[in-house]
């Protein structure tokens, strides 16, 4: 391990330090010609692959979807994006119709928007299969900081900004590391806690893919977020 990765680790790990506040001189990984030439190409020929692959499922989910809670099939919302553009986010809508008036923008635990087949597709992450039209379209990538709310992105500062450097994605380190968000922000004052609890490590974690970014991190993590999908879904079936 260098000494650069060495001191951009002691600094996420240091909580007096916000993800504004890390060195800057440590955020390099997004200036390489993977992440702003050989990824795009990398992301547009495997999403347009999964996503004629998985078309059964994306059927058979939108049909189960329509069953329990008629239209709309997607849900989509707007996010900030790389150089701080704002796209629509697809997802699979996995609350009842005009959750987001019903309550905050943080899924709580046991949330009672969540419907029976949502309850199911986010389990298993299957909820974010549109994210691949997102990924064709050259808004998202498969690895990459989750895109955030623009309440949220529009107050990055210092280092912070870095995280428009790269494409958001479907997965990275924050993804893993909080895949069971709703058990950490509770049922009471969601909103609250995600800003407390886990933004600002979020953001660490944003700061630390910006500079990361390369081929082998992105298999890694890939391969990790299946394990960790595979394990939350067996413990939802098997367990729960």
């Amino acid at each position: 391990m260098s000494e650069n990765t060495n001191m951009l680790e002691q600094q996420i790990a240091d909580k007096s330090i916000a993800a504004s506040q890390i060195d800057l001189k440590l955020i390099t990984g997004y200036k390489g010609i993977y992440n702003n030439s050989v990824k795009r190409i990398v992301d547009f020929f495997l999403s347009t692959v999964i996503l004629l692959a998985i078309s059964p499922i994306i059927f058979f989910v939108a049909v189960s979807i329509f069953l329990e809670d008629g239209f709309p099939i997607f849900y989509s919302a707007e996010r900030g994006g790389l150089k701080g553009t704002i796209f629509k986010i697809y997802k699979f809508r996995s609350m009842v119709k005009n959750a987001d008036a019903i309550g905050g923008g943080t899924t709580a635990l046991n949330d009672a928007r969540i419907t029976k087949v949502g309850e199911i597709i986010r389990k298993l992450k299957i909820d974010e299969f549109p994210n691949l039209i997102n990924v064709v379209k050259g808004e998202m990538s498969f690895i990459g900081p989750r895109p955030e709310l623009l309440r949220y992105t529009e107050q990055y500062i210092g280092t912070e900004k870095t995280i428009f450097e790269v494409r958001p994605g479907m997965t990275d380190y924050s993804s893993i590391e909080f895949i069971n968000l709703d058990e950490i922000v509770g049922n009471v004052n969601q909103d609250a806690a995600y800003e407390k609890l886990v933004l600002p490590t979020k953001n660490k974690l944003r700061v630390k893919y910006a500079a990361t970014v390369s081929f082998t991190n992105d298999v890694k993590l890939f391969v990790l977020t299946i394990y960790k999908v595979l394990k939350k879904g067996w413990h939802f079936f098997f367990r729960g």
